[in-house]
């Protein structure tokens, strides 16, 4: 794990958002099982200072927190994620969602609408842990070194 690297104090809380949803807005057909399954685009932005590196976890609350990507390891000075990052050579790492794969799967809801809250955690630790990393284990590991944190939350409903 690498020691924080000092930067500026940001102009307020850290916050995450996505060009191609609204904060409560739904999530693009393309992000989904009905879709391409890419991963939505993030952009984040007031990174706290000491920050070192970034980790992203997204999970279905109306499905007993069915996690859907588990990111980390994130560039925090990258300012966000372009769409379709999963999966590709981006310069991060990403953990064992709970279809039991590596990356991300979009939301699939069987029935209803569902919300998918997006959160990020700022981090004043590099993770050097192994890719198989669940979002419990994640979530263990970085317990001490969270110093910010910002959620975003979409919306699916099938056709």
């Amino acid at each position: 794990m690498r020691s924080p690297a000092p930067s500026p104090s940001p102009a307020g809380p850290l916050t995450l958002s996505s060009p191609a949803f609204a904060s409560n807005g739904s999530i693009p057909r393309q992000s989904t099982c009905d879709g391409v399954d890419a991963s939505p685009p993030l952009a984040w932005s007031n990174i706290p200072a000491g920050t070192v590196s970034l980790a992203l976890l997204v999970s279905d609350p109306d499905a007993r927190g069915f996690v859907h990507w588990v990111a980390f390891a994130i560039d925090p000075a990258a300012g966000g994620l372009p769409e379709g990052a999963s999966g590709v050579a981006s310069g991060f790492r990403e953990g064992r969602n709970s279809f039991g794969q590596i990356g991300w799967n979009g939301p699939c809801p069987p029935s209803g609408t569902h919300r998918y809250v997006f959160e990020l955690l700022a981090l004043d630790v590099e993770l050097t842990v192994g890719a198989s990393l669940t979002a419990d284990q994640l979530r263990a590991t970085v317990r001490g070194h969270t110093i910010g944190s910002a959620r975003l939350v979409g919306v699916y409903r099938r056709s």
